[in-house]
């Protein structure tokens, strides 16, 4: 079982880092259940991703305040934007598809914009 929970929280995280480039993949959410999974199933795997540089700050500023920096917010939003907008002007033929497009992209932006603002995205490096 031990095995099953790794691959999944592997799967979990490529699909995490995928997210931070493609703004359809939600980041956070798969960030966390990484984290989930990997508790569970290895602690090393835990130690890694909650020690990387990168991704443990994220994992861990989302679950100690459950907020966003605000550069993540103005970049995800405008990625959303760009991408959707995009899709409606050059991609969808039908009116609905591109009316689908811009509500995807208001639905997205909301939910962003929902998470209170960090405003100190630089975590303390306490050692207690």
């Amino acid at each position: 079982m031990k095995i099953i929970l790794s691959l999944l929280g592997t799967v979990s995280l490529v699909l995490g880092i995928v997210g931070i480039f493609l703004p359809m993949l939600p980041t956070t959410p798969f960030l966390l259940l990484s984290a989930a999974l990997y508790f569970r199933s290895s602690p090393r795997l835990y130690a890694w991703l909650m020690g990387h540089p990168q991704l443990g700050p994220y994992i861990k500023n989302f679950r100690e305040h459950r907020s966003i920096p605000l550069r993540v917010k103005v970049v995800s939003v405008s990625m959303v934007w760009i991408t959707l907008l995009y899709c409606a002007v050059f991609v969808a033929k039908v009116l609905w598809f591109r009316l689908f497009f811009v509500g995807l992209a208001v639905a997205i932006s909301l939910h962003i914009l929902q998470y209170k603002t960090l405003r100190n995205s630089k975590p303390e490096n306490k050692k207690d």
